[in-house]
């Protein structure tokens, strides 16, 4: 069964003042998308779906999307503002539209159950473990849709 997840890496970090997934954090250069997605590739991912702007693809394509090319299905989606319907545009907002929107850009992409993260936040292996588990017997229970969290420390 092809289990996919839907990375949403449109976003080009105007508050961080670069494309925030793309910059090395690790020992030899890796980005937090680099340790997300060895997370998920080793617990069974088998298709990632990359929600990206055209702004940038290329640059993603080349320093992310191609380590993994051969060890994961890949495809892509693009979330613009152009995307929006003219009429539903707001002419005083030139950011791109949220979480919702940049999934809904990749509808086309995904014929089966998947898993949402965002490119720039670190997820324990443990979240894609639960993840992965709960899509493996989405189609035995009633509950299609849930959310991996955890528990705020309380002070």
């Amino acid at each position: 069964m092809t289990t996919t997840l839907v990375v949403l890496a449109a976003k080009m970090g105007n508050k961080y003042g670069g494309l925030k997934q793309l910059e090395g954090i690790g020992p030899n250069g890796e980005t937090i998308l680099d340790y997300s997605m060895y997370d998920a590739i080793k617990t069974g991912f088998n298709k990632v779906v990359f929600v990206i702007s055209k702004y940038f693809e290329e640059e993603f394509k080349k320093v992310v999307s191609s380590k993994y090319e051969g060890k994961i299905e890949i495809e892509y989606a693009f979330q613009e503002i152009e995307s929006v319907p003219e009429e539903l545009r707001n002419s005083k907002r030139n950011l791109l539209w949220g979480s919702a929107h940049a999934l809904l850009m990749a509808k086309d992409a995904i014929k089966e159950p998947f898993g949402v993260i965002n490119a720039a936040n670190f997820y324990q292996r443990e979240s894609f473990e639960m993840l992965y588990n709960q899509l493996q017997n989405i189609r035995n229970t009633r509950d299609k849709h849930f959310l991996v969290s955890f528990r705020w420390p309380m002070y």
